[in-house]
């Protein structure tokens, strides 16, 4: 059987499933034998002797099955819109590959080595992102996806800056195009790789960014000199939520041997904000939700979502592991996880700008000359407004396709392109925060922040300076998002022997 994928280590999981299937494919041949008995048995088979969608019940000649599965390819792309980016282009490639390689959707070994060969030599097929309604698989990009097996459609140029005609390129690297036999076409396109790519590709990034976001809570806290008692392991046991309990300790780690704290101890402030007191139901409900769709999506990712499915002893049955409910659903509810990570970012931002406890309006001195970092709020402000557009769920709405035959459908594809745009925007919500509370905790010098913040806060400084008067702050952003991105932060406390879930 195939290595199982997990997202935390989803490339080198799919290395290692690719790695195997050069060496024995095994499942493939006998799925294909049943695929060859079948065409000898004189019954219909969908899709394999038959049309397909609201055609299953044509019949087609055995002289014409393999135009009918070329057929489905060109029909079926039909894709529209700004294309997939090659890096999640290339995932759906593989993932495709490992479905395949379960054993259970009868593709032929040639076909199959094309494909292989494809990943091989890096040749990531151009395709366009809409198109899909997420239920009979990702039919219109999936079928943009294999075009080059049989020459055409189109590839990304070398340095992945625009398409190139995909006969060219498969000559090129010494590859032939493949003639399609029966049931390759359909084992091709059916299936939900364009939602698992993107929601794989963006969970993997969130895992990292949900413990980016717990330490600029920590670094908010400090140069706001809010409290620790919210914190507090008694306070979490009693609401044993697993996001909630793992939030509330990753801040204690990093708030220990705080000098900042200790200075107001015994200020007199009974009670934070809601964007510091709760940051554990905060960023402990989205981990949750994030954790959630993990499952989900590694589920998909070891699982057959071909039709029709071919079995050990010959049967192969029809049913609907297409359907992309199971990941729209998912991909819907880490979309609003995340966009809350950004919303209750802006409110810490927002607070680190009103000038409390010491701290200059707007985090700069000379103010009036100077605007400070009030704008980079105002984007925050922006991305969070706009997240709260793009969570508004796909999976709820269905338009019939298929003449009716497929009468209700996932919308997981459009799942799939918000939550991509969401995670980007979450992205840069959070480098306005790492941005402005580095330039906050540096007014309370002489005083040292706790170990993990103290560190996490160096780290920044290596990429990004002390403003003391305006300048072109995009520049620092992009860098703040790359260290986001990286789990800079996190990394950095975590090698001085911080503690972090």
């Amino acid at each position: 059987m195939s290595h199982p994928i997990r997202i935390p280590s989803l490339q080198s999981d799919l290395d290692a499933s690719l790695s195997a299937l050069r060496a024995d494919d095994a499942p493939v041949a006998r799925s294909r034998a049943v695929v060859e008995a079948a065409l000898q048995d004189g019954k219909a088979h969908y899709g394999i002797n038959t049309g397909f969608g609201a055609l299953a019940n044509t019949s087609i000649p055995a002289e014409q099955l393999a135009e009918l599965q070329r057929n489905i390819l060109l029909s079926h792309a039909c894709g529209t819109g700004s294309p997939v980016p090659p890096e999640i282009t290339r995932l759906m490639l593989r993932l495709k590959i490992h479905a395949l390689g379960l054993g259970h959707s009868g593709i032929s070994r040639e076909t199959f080595a094309l494909l292989l060969a494809l990943d091989e030599h890096e040749l990531v097929p151009y395709v366009p992102s809409r198109g899909s309604v997420g239920a009979s698989g990702d039919l219109a990009p999936l079928a943009h996806l294999c075009l080059p097996l049989i020459g055409r459609g189109e590839v990304w140029d070398a340095r992945r800056r625009g398409p190139t005609p995909a006969g060219p390129a498969l000559a090129e690297a010494g590859l032939a195009p493949v003639a399609l036999q029966a049931k390759d076409g359909l084992a091709l396109i059916n299936g939900t790789q364009l939602m698992a790519a993107y929601g794989a590709y963006v969970l993997e990034r969130a895992l990292v960014l949900r413990r980016e976001a717990d330490v600029l809570a920590g670094m908010s806290l400090e140069a706001l000199q809010g409290s620790a008692a919210p914190f507090d392991e008694r306070i979490h046991a009693i609401r044993p939520h697993v996001g909630q309990g793992g939030v509330a300790a990753n801040i204690r780690s990093l708030l220990e041997g705080s000098e900042i704290l200790e200075s107001h101890r015994d200020c007199g402030k009974v009670q934070d904000p809601y964007c510091l007191r709760c940051v554990p139901q905060v960023h402990g409900a989205s981990r949750d939700a994030l954790d959630y769709a993990v499952g989900a999506i590694e589920t998909e990712l070891n699982s057959v979502t071909d039709n029709p499915l071919v079995f050990e002893g010959g049967d192969i049955l029809s049913g609907g592991n297409f359907h992309g409910q199971p990941l729209a659903l998912a991909l819907d509810f880490a979309a609003i996880a995340l966009a809350e990570l950004a919303s209750i970012s802006e409110r810490r931002t927002y607070l680190l700008l009103e000038g409390h406890d010491g701290l200059p309006k707007l985090l700069m001195e000379d103010t009036g000359v100077n605007s400070g970092f009030m704008i980079p709020q105002y984007t925050a402000a922006a991305l969070v407004s706009e997240n709260k557009v793009l969570c508004h769920p796909a999976s709820v709405d269905s338009i019939p396709t298929s003449l009716g035959q497929e009468d209700h459908v996932s919308m997981g594809s459009i799942s799939a392109l918000k939550l991509l745009q969401v995670l980007d925007n979450v992205e840069q919500v959070l480098a306005v925060e790492l941005l402005t509370a580095a330039q906050a905790l540096d007014f309370r010098a002489p005083l040292k922040p706790g170990r993990g913040v103290h560190l996490a806060h160096a780290r920044a400084r290596q990429e990004v300076i002390h403003a003391d008067r305006d300048y072109e702050v995009r520049r620092d952003l992009d860098r703040c998002a790359g260290l986001l991105r990286e789990g800079a932060l996190a990394g950095a406390a975590m090698a001085g022997g911080v503690e972090l879930l």
